[in-house]
């Protein structure tokens, strides 16, 4: 076996040691409330409470994280609504990271029109990919890229026009 004395390459597109922007580190701060509030029900100024107070936190953008956090909690049944009819069981069945994943991209795609939806579904698929199962971040592109069709219209249609 021969054993090289290099380190492995970076994957295309990833800036080596590049620094999280705020906003990815909000998303990454919602997601774990939304898993605390999936798993025990507890109220979102508890859960926001708690979440401020993780290390790192100060390097989040609160205002989006407020946002994602206190909206995706109350919209969730709006939301699950919009994510039933892409999924194939029941949003109550996904594990809660795929479900809080999918709950944030499609918090994106319905209320945070300054991201573009492109960029709102890769956020949530490399959330899935930090955090969720090993096929997940797979799904979640499916059913959010679905989603986006109901959630922003012109703008998929633009895009997929554009392709043209």
């Amino acid at each position: 076996m021969v054993v090289s004395s290099t380190p492995p390459k970076k994957p295309a597109g990833k800036r080596a040691g590049a620094p999280k922007s705020a906003r990815r580190r909000a998303r990454e701060v919602a997601l774990q409330g939304l898993y605390e509030w999936l798993i025990s029900g507890a109220d979102a100024g508890v859960i926001e409470a708690h979440m401020r107070e993780q290390e790192g936190f100060d390097k989040a953008d609160s205002t989006h994280f407020d946002a994602l956090l206190h909206g995706c909690i109350r919209e969730a049944a709006d939301l699950d609504a919009v994510l039933s009819r892409h999924v194939d069981r029941k949003t109550t069945e996904l594990s809660p990271i795929e479900h809080g994943v999918l709950m944030i991209g499609a918090y994106e795609l319905k209320h945070c029109i300054d991201v573009p939806y492109k960029v709102a579904i890769n956020e949530a698929v490399e959330l899935a990919k930090s955090f969720g199962g090993t096929d997940g971040h797979k799904y979640v592109n499916g059913v959010l890229d679905k989603a986006a069709i109901d959630l922003r219209p012109v703008e998929v249609e633009a895009a997929r026009n554009a392709r043209r």
